[in-house]
């Protein structure tokens, strides 16, 4: 009911939400709106969108189709992540590292950024419906909603395996990628898939690691409250070595050349060993370490997707 109220107060005062308050600029104002997007992660994800096309495609796509599957992505994408501040205003408040979240901060009222995001989710699956096809369309949406209420409202405030599961919603992008260009999804979909939800639990246990007391003042049973950190470190160093393989996988599926395994190899020995390095040492900075390698691991990966079947050896 709580929701429907904020839902029907949202879009009374939409028309008004652009209008700057307390002599804040308009510059400010969607700036505030921008964050709720938490565009870093949109960027992050839509780099594991476009060499699944080129993949595909065996080739470069249109590049009116990359440009629209890449602008609905970006709106359903945003939209999750400003449900999700909505839904998490309230754990935002109380976590350091989130406190400064624009509904926390109350640069931007509640209700006003639930409509916004339902609004850029509606968009989302417009553009992609209409744009590109309906397959794209729908894995776009279903991404937002698992996000939204399999992530947000369930398994984040009940489960450790939250991110395990949630972490799908994430791994969907290269998968549309896929489908925006054929239409329809096979084995290399699916194992880009799983590399990306593979890499998603460890890279998030090694920052939930650095804010295991956050987390744990939030009452959010992420691994490292709920299972401890010995078990975190050695579930980081298992999903590590699955990771790793599963990135080879795509070799004899999707026919990658020398140039890919190389990168894949070269890149998951670093993983490996920052995991090692964590599981040994066990300190904040190592987590960190492997957390911050986490991020150019993936976008170099999918990367050498994209080049390798250009150069084709």
């Amino acid at each position: 009911m709580a929701v429907r109220q904020d839902i029907a107060t949202g879009i009374a005062e939409l028309p008004h939400a652009v209008v700057a308050p307390q002599g804040r600029g308009l510059l400010d104002v969607v700036r505030s709106y921008v964050a709720l997007t938490k565009p870093r992660i949109v960027v992050l994800l839509l780099v594991t969108t476009v060499p699944a096309m080129i993949l595909a495609e065996q080739g470069w796509p249109s590049l009116w189709l990359v440009l629209l599957t890449l602008f609905g992505g970006t709106l359903s994408a945003g939209g999750a992540n400003a449900i999700n501040c909505y839904m998490d205003r309230d754990i935002d408040a109380i976590m350091t590292r989130t406190k400064d979240r624009p509904i926390p901060a109350g640069l931007i009222d509640p209700e006003r950024a639930l409509v916004f995001g339902i609004f850029l989710g509606i968009a989302g699956f417009s553009v992609l419906a209409i744009g590109v096809n309906m397959l794209t369309a729908l894995l776009a949406t279903g991404a937002l909603l698992f996000y939204v209420f399999v992530y947000t409202m369930w398994l984040k405030r009940t489960s450790a395996h939250n991110i395990v599961i949630g972490g799908a919603a994430g791994a969907i992008p290269p998968m549309t990628g896929w489908a925006a260009v054929t239409g329809s999804l096979d084995w290399p979909a699916l194992v880009l898939f799983g590399i990306v939800f593979l890499w998603t639990p460890p890279h998030f246990w090694a920052l939930a690691l650095r804010y295991r007391h956050d987390y744990a003042r939030a009452s959010v049973p992420m691994l490292p409250v709920a299972r401890g950190e010995p078990e975190t470190y050695r579930q980081i160093m298992l999903y590590s070595f699955v990771l790793v393989a599963s990135s080879l996988m795509l070799v004899p599926i999707a026919g990658m050349g020398l140039l890919y395994l190389t990168v894949a190899l070269v890149l998951g020995v670093g993983f490996i060993a920052y995991a090692f390095r964590l599981w040994k040492g066990q300190d904040a900075r190592a987590s960190m370490a492997l957390f911050f390698y986490s991020l150019p691991y993936l976008g170099l990966l999918f990367v050498a997707v994209g080049i390798d079947e250009f150069l084709h050896f």
